[in-house]
Parts: structure tokens; C-alpha cells; sequence
């Protein structure tokens, strides 16, 4: 059997433990290794070295809520395994150049039908020159709060009045796909199907919701660990009511955490609510594009699940009216934005779109930072700029400016 390869990347300032360092970075077969253990217990040298040119080595990002991207749209444009192929071939590849190597595909509001031929046909699968891994999809609707639905479309929205029972009846059988459901825990049956779906090893995130704060705080309790697009969607803050802002400063949870998706592409958020959330809790700051089908496009109208929409420079409305729908930022921009807006320093801005939302799935112990053991998703950024100059997954180069 031939001996496994072991790439060196060296003259590199590691992301590790919240700081960047001057380190080498040991792989082989697509994962970090202890140098010291190979070299001492197996008597082995790197047979590959990459030098880093002094540029920042950074886990590869991770996007938990993408719609689309590059033209098409998860919701509307995958109807068999041909175009699910081509949708996701399009988006998974196009990604790799903005650093993301781990993405959740999103599906917004839409009938049952669309769920049950499109649900299936987007399984979780590795990475690799073909695109990013995909951890599981995305269902961002359709039991949300109609009072903040945003631009989801009102006639397809749905109450879980039968628990989790309601939701396997809309998602049907691909719900085995789901990593991730955005549920509003005011709505009837809805707590019971949180429950639900933890015990079903799907993670639940509150949003799109008219929720006051003890409703988000026993949606917690019940097993939720994430809040959708912190600020948006949702009541905004009030003194004598803070809704599920209040989420975080919360201390009644049981000693349970709770993340929070926030956009950073100078639209959805204002740079002083960024610093806010920034200031509040940082450790729990996730970066999420919620890119539509026009990141990466021109303006022009669009497809967005069942909506046409309006592209204008940097925002996107439902068309012909002044509801803003996702964004058309990518997730390197997002963490340039970030980095501007919240003052943050550079280990800070690229923990959040790789670190916290690895730790809000519960996979950081492959993916997300570059301890010994964890997989090698990697970006490689310009140490001033923090241009991406390539990406890799599991070792190998799969994107390079």
C-alpha cells in the first residue's frame, strides 16, 4: 500500500486558540496533524511543502444560510436530480472563492411539493473541487410568524399545530437531509415540535418571529441553540421589552447556549448594531450571508423561491415593493464588513464565520479551527488585504485566485 502523503504548509500565521501564530501546519489524508507525535513516534518528514508566503491560514468559512447564489436558487430552480446536480455544482463551486468550504444549502417558504422533490435530492456530502461540503440543509420557513415573514410569501406559510408531525407532513421524506429549521416559538404546537426535532438530532433556530422573550427563552429550554438573522424578522428592542435581542444577555436557559446568525453586508444591519452585538457576545457571533441568487450578478430581477425580486447595487426588494429580501453579499465581504464595522481584530472577524458557527452545529471537533485531528478545511488569505489566494478541503487545493 502506498505510504499517505504529508503536506507541510509553512512561513504561515496560524488561527489557533483565538490568535494567530507563527506555526507549520501538518496534513495527510485530509486531516491536522500533531507534528511532533509524527515525527518523534513514526520517524516521518513532509514529503509536500507549501510555502504560505507569510499569509494568514484560516479554517475555511462555513454559511449557514445561503438561498442561492450565482444565478440560481435552491428553492426554485432544483426539480430533479439533473438541475439539483447543476444548482448545486453552480453554488458549491462558485463559493470556494470566497473562502467558504461548508455551506447549508436554504430553502425558504415554499409549497409541500417543493419540499418533497427537493428535500431529497440535497444530501449532505464532502467537499472537493466540485464545490463545498454540504452539512445538511436549511429550512427556513415555512412555520413562521406571518406579522414577520419578511419577503416570504404569506400564502404558503404554515402553523405546527400538530408538533412535529406538521413538519413531517410539509418537508416530508427528505427531512432526514435537514441539518437546521428556523421556527417562530409563538406560533401553536410549535414548542412541542422544538422538542421534536432536537430529539430528532435537528437543530433549531427561533426566527421570523413575534416572539417576547420569555416565549425565546423557553424555546431554548426546549432545545433550540440558534437565533435566525439576529435583528431582522423580528420586534425590534425595547426597554420594557427587548424581545429575543434580549437572547443575548439571557441567564435563565438552564445553562444552555444560544448563537445568533447575524448579517454583516452593511444593509441588513447597521455597523452600530454590529458593534452592539459585537460588545454584547462576541463568543456567539455567527457571520451568515443569507445570499440570494444575485450574489455574484449583476442588478436586474430574479427568481427567489416562489417571489420575483429586485436587485439595486447592494440591496435586494421583493419586487415592486420596498420589502427587503437576503443579501447579495459573500461571506469574504461579510467578514471585511465586519471587521470594519465592529472595530474587531482579524483572529475575531474569521472565528465568526468559521469557529462559532461550527460550535452552533456541534461539529468543531472536525471543522471550523485547525486543532490536531480536525479536518483540513483551510483558507489562505493576504495578510494585509485578507484576500482570498486559495481554498482547500481536506488537504487539497480546490479554488486559487
Amino acid at each position: 500500500m502506498k505510504e499517505k502523503e504529508i503536506t507541510r504548509f509553512t512561513n504561515c500565521l496560524i488561527l489557533r486558540d483565538h490568535k494567530l501564530i507563527e506555526d507549520d501546519l501538518w496534513v495527510r489524508d485530509g486531516k491536522i496533524l500533531n507534528p511532533q507525535r509524527v515525527f518523534f513516534a513514526e520517524r516521518k518528514n513532509p514529503t509536500k511543502v507549501i510555502d504560505c508566503g507569510g499569509n494568514i491560514l484560516s479554517p475555511g468559512f462555513i454559511d449557514l444560510q445561503i438561498n442561492g447564489a450565482f444565478g440560481v436558487d435552491f428553492s426554485h430552480d432544483i426539480t430533479d436530480e439533473s438541475s439539483a446536480e447543476e444548482v448545486l455544482h453552480k453554488v458549491g463551486q462558485g463559493i470556494l472563492a470566497h473562502g467558504v468550504t461548508s455551506y447549508c444549502p436554504t430553502l425558504v417558504t415554499s409549497p409541500p411539493s417543493v419540499y418533497h422533490t427537493v428535500l431529497p435530492l440535497i444530501c449532505p456530502r464532502r467537499g472537493g473541487k466540485h464545490g463545498a461540503s454540504i452539512l445538511g440543509v436549511h429550512l427556513e420557513g415555512p412555520f413562521i410568524s406571518k406579522e414577520k415573514k419578511g419577503a416570504h410569501p404569506l400564502k404558503h406559510i404554515r402553523i405546527p399545530v400538530k408538533g412535529f408531525k406538521s413538519l413531517k407532513e410539509v418537508y416530508g421524506r427528505g427531512l432526514e437531509n435537514a441539518m437546521l429549521i428556523t421556527i417562530a416559538p409563538e406560533l401553536d404546537g410549535a414548542l412541542d415540535a422544538i422538542k421534536d426535532c432536537v430529539q430528532q438530532n435537528i437543530i433549531v433556530s427561533v426566527g421570523h418571529t413575534t416572539a417576547e422573550l420569555p416565549e425565546g427563552e423557553e424555546a431554548v429550554r426546549r432545545g433550540a441553540r440558534l437565533v435566525t438573522h439576529m435583528f431582522n424578522a423580528m420586534h425590534s428592542f425595547h426597554h420594557r421589552d427587548p424581545g429575543l435581542v434580549g437572547l443575548l444577555t439571557s441567564k435563565k436557559l438552564d445553562n444552555k447556549k444560544v448563537w445568533y446568525g447575524i448579517i454583516a453586508d452593511g444593509v441588513h444591519t447597521h455597523p452600530a448594531a454590529l458593534r452592539i452585538a459585537y460588545k454584547t457576545d462576541f463568543s456567539s457571533l455567527v457571520l451568515v450571508t443569507d445570499a440570494i441568487c444575485a450574489m455574484g450578478f449583476q442588478d436586474g430581477k430574479y427568481q427567489f423561491g416562489q417571489q420575483e425580486i429586485e436587485v439595486k447595487g447592494n440591496e435586494a426588494y421583493v419586487a415592486g415593493t420596498n420589502t427587503l429580501t437576503g443579501s447579495v453579499a459573500t461571506m469574504h465581504k461579510s467578514v471585511l464588513k465586519f471587521k470594519k464595522s465592529a472595530r474587531c481584530s482579524i483572529a475575531e472577524c474569521l472565528e465568526a464565520a468559521s469557529l462559532h458557527p461550527a460550535e452552533a452545529l456541534g461539529i468543531a471537533n472536525t471543522k471550523g479551527n485547525l486543532a490536531y485531528g480536525c479536518d483540513a478545511d483551510l483558507v489562505l488569505l493576504n495578510k494585509e488585504s485578507l484576500d482570498v489566494i486559495s481554498t482547500w478541503i481536506a488537504g487539497e487545493k480546490v479554488y486559487e485566485a
